[in-house]
């Protein structure tokens, strides 16, 4: 006859036993928690109380009651169970005055509140305003920015961008053009120390101007190839030069209509630009809304190329600039990999949740004017 308590059988299921080893071995999970998978992962394989309490250098009672629990109650048993603690000191009304005055008040002469200056304020200690705040969500030194374009033509314009990713006219290339202006030559005014273990690569904060240069770029939305130009300067004749650039790039048998996405900065308006166009028809312009940059892709390579390649650097002058920008698009023109733009022009309407939207009677659907696709996007569009 066996002696002693009897010990509980884990079966595991194949979900269950792939989920526990994701807890037991990922470099970030609570080592309570990997510790606690393990056991069950051993009893599941059938090894003793004795022979997992040697293994992971515990006591067998712990051995004992996390194999127990988790046969009662499952994978939900690791977990804690809930303490009762001491008694609330801050009861509801407390917690709704520092919520009130959180949300609907400002210290005086501030412009926010701090957990001090609350904590004093309300008369508890900082650490229970903390735990409020956090309860609820509250991140008083925190701002965010936003933009909300007062273009009147804002609808039409992002159905006839959004349309242009999503589906594209035949026979057509989508290029997101626009210019990176004043990119500043910045070179450190101590040599940059290098990356070494225990400590990141470090550079000064101060830095001396070698000047600036734009960058002319044409992204192509379906193949994410960029086609990129420096210029001295930021002007009207630079953006022609770079119109040209494009026409002799995409020239093949001239045949493919090339639409291009720009912003409204005056150089793209002036009267030699429209007389440009005149002359060369397979080229359509379409402008994104005031405000509103975040629709033009190639924002988004900008992003990259001074993430990757410009922030970091130090250039003793504008031509090694320029150097670093050119060996950047090459590299970057080997293995083009595309954005993919997935919101729809509806689904962007619905989380613009402001007055200028409720003014256009935009209520998660447009029931405005009803406009035909030629109407928004030209006589080229794809039905």
């Amino acid at each position: 006859m066996p002696i002693g308590r009897p010990v509980a059988t884990i079966v595991l299921s194949p979900a269950e036993k792939e989920k526990l080893t994701l807890i037991a071995n990922r470099p970030k999970s609570n080592q309570r928690d990997a510790l606690r998978a393990r056991i069950i992962l051993e009893a599941s394989g059938g090894l003793s109380n004795t022979e997992i309490a040697r293994r992971e250098r515990v006591s067998l009672p712990t051995v004992g009651k996390w194999r127990s629990r988790y046969a009662r109650q499952k994978i939900e048993a690791l977990a804690d169970a809930p303490r009762s603690g001491a008694p609330r000191s801050i009861d509801d009304k407390k917690v709704e005055e520092v919520l009130t005055k959180t949300l609907e008040t400002t210290p005086r002469a501030r412009t926010h509140w701090s957990s001090r200056l609350m904590a004093k304020e309300a008369g508890i200690s900082e650490h229970s305003v903390l735990r409020i705040w956090r309860a609820f969500g509250l991140k008083p030194h925190r701002v965010d920015s936003f933009k909300l374009s007062a273009d009147p033509m804002f609808v039409e314009k992002v159905r006839d961008i959004v349309g242009l990713y999503l589906n594209p006219p035949d026979k057509a290339i989508v290029l997101c053009v626009d210019e990176k202006s004043q990119t500043q030559a910045l070179e450190r005014s101590q040599p940059i120390l290098p990356l070494r273990p225990g400590l990141p690569e470090r550079q000064t904060h101060d830095y001396v101007r070698h000047g600036t240069l734009s960058l002319f770029a044409a992204y192509d939305a379906a193949t994410g190839r960029v086609l990129g130009r420096c210029h001295q300067r930021h002007r009207h004749q630079e953006f022609l030069a770079f119109l040209g650039r494009i026409d002799a790039a995409f020239s093949d048998d001239g045949k493919s209509q090339l639409h291009l996405i720009i912003d409204n900065y005056s150089t793209h308006k002036t009267p030699k630009v429209h007389r440009w166009l005149l002359r060369h028809p397979r080229f359509h312009l379409h402008f994104t809304p005031t405000g509103s940059s975040w629709l033009n892709m190639v924002e988004r390579f900008f992003a990259r190329i001074t993430t990757e390649a410009i922030r970091r650097g130090s250039f003793s002058s504008v031509r090694q600039l320029q150097a670093a920008i050119d060996a950047y698009l090459a590299e970057h023109n080997k293995e083009p990999k595309p954005f993919t733009w997935t919101a729809s022009a509806d689904s962007i309407f619905r989380s613009l949740k402001t007055p200028f939207l409720k003014s256009t009677s935009l209520s998660g659907h447009w029931k405005g004017p009803t406009l035909s696709r030629r109407e928004l996007f030209g006589a080229s569009w794809r039905g």
